[in-house]
């Protein structure tokens, strides 16, 4: 191994030190890139024979880092843009070894140069209002957790926050009186706050006076109190689909995740004529051209346009059968 670098301290290192103390990146992004590596890690030590604390940098060469994506995409069956994010977390990290091992350049550059998988980009889903008005009437709200989950459904609605931002939302974030908001740190560790419609913050000001269950608890917590993980918000939103589906059946083919909540806040201002750069500030998007997406799926807005225009004019035609004959034979 003379020569060689050994990948354990570069890996620590990168997480410690690189992460954690000079780019001080949010606990999510530590998650997502400590998730990959050990999965990259079992995936070389199935491959190569080797445990991962005696692997050397060498080991970890573009064409073990195709094959542990191939990988991912056959067997675990992820998509094309969960792919990506894994190849995104390799690519930080040997951009750090670049300044750290040097000798391995030729090594590094080729890992790089693995290029983002491109997939179709499909119309982003959203939730029509009678659909959501059906999910929001689904929790029984004779129950804590019915009660609970009509507050964050209908807060998730109206402000469109991400996942990670309402679970962690504590109830010093939220304000009801004048001037009703919510402040989170979004993506990015920007902070930014979302101002509530009255018929949000009377629900919201019912649900925290409900006695809480643990000192400290989040704003929305799981039973015993602690902070509600993202599989619980996806198990009680399909909970509430599922019941929502009986009263609107257009739930039934339609896949709803927090994301698709996100995205009806979004489709739902564009369709009463807010602005691109207005969608964008609300959402916390780093970029107004991340909207652009919204456009797209956005029917009403070109039915809109199509009604502005004089389109050509065409006539139908008339449907002639073949000889039956000829299409016996052309058939042989």
């Amino acid at each position: 191994m003379t020569g060689q670098s050994s990948l354990a301290p570069l890996l620590q290192a990168f997480f410690t030190q690189r992460l954690m103390q000079q780019r001080q990146a949010s606990a999510h992004t530590i998650a997502s890139y400590r998730d990959t590596w050990r999965l990259l890690l079992q995936f070389a030590q199935r491959r190569l024979h080797k445990a991962p604390s005696v692997l050397v940098l060498e080991d970890i060469d573009a064409p073990l880092i195709t094959a542990f994506l191939d990988d991912l995409e056959m067997v675990r069956r992820v998509t094309a843009r969960t792919r990506n994010l894994r190849l995104t977390a390799v690519h930080s990290f040997f951009r750090y070894a670049a300044f750290e091992a040097p000798a391995n350049s030729a090594q590094i550059q080729r890992v790089l140069a693995i290029p983002a998988k491109r997939f179709t980009r499909a119309l982003v889903p959203f939730l029509s209002r009678p659909e959501v008005d059906a999910l929001l009437a689904a929790p029984d709200q004779r129950t804590w957790s019915g009660r609970r989950d009509h507050a964050l459904i209908l807060l998730a609605v109206q402000t469109g926050l991400r996942l990670s931002e309402l679970t962690s939302l504590r109830p010093d974030d939220l304000h009801v009186g004048t001037g009703a908001h919510v402040r989170v740190i979004g993506k990015g560790r920007k902070e930014r706050c979302t101002p509530l419609s009255k018929n949000t913050r009377t629900v919201l000001a019912a649900w925290v006076r409900e006695p809480p269950l643990a000192a400290n608890q989040p704003l929305f917590p799981n039973a015993r109190g602690g902070t509600l993980s993202a599989h619980g918000l996806q198990y009680l939103l399909a909970k509430h689909v599922a019941a929502a589906s009986d009263a609107c059946p257009s739930l039934k083919r339609k896949r709803v995740s927090p994301h698709v909540l996100r995205h009806t806040t979004a489709m739902d201002l564009l369709q009463e004529g807010t602005e691109q750069i207005a969608i964008a500030l609300w959402l916390g998007h780093e970029s107004i051209e991340t909207t652009q997406v919204y456009l797209d799926a956005d029917l009403e807005l070109k039915q809109k346009i199509l009604d502005k225009t004089t389109p050509p004019t065409g006539k139908p035609g008339r449907y002639r059968p073949g000889d039956k004959l000829l299409a016996f034979l052309k058939g042989l």
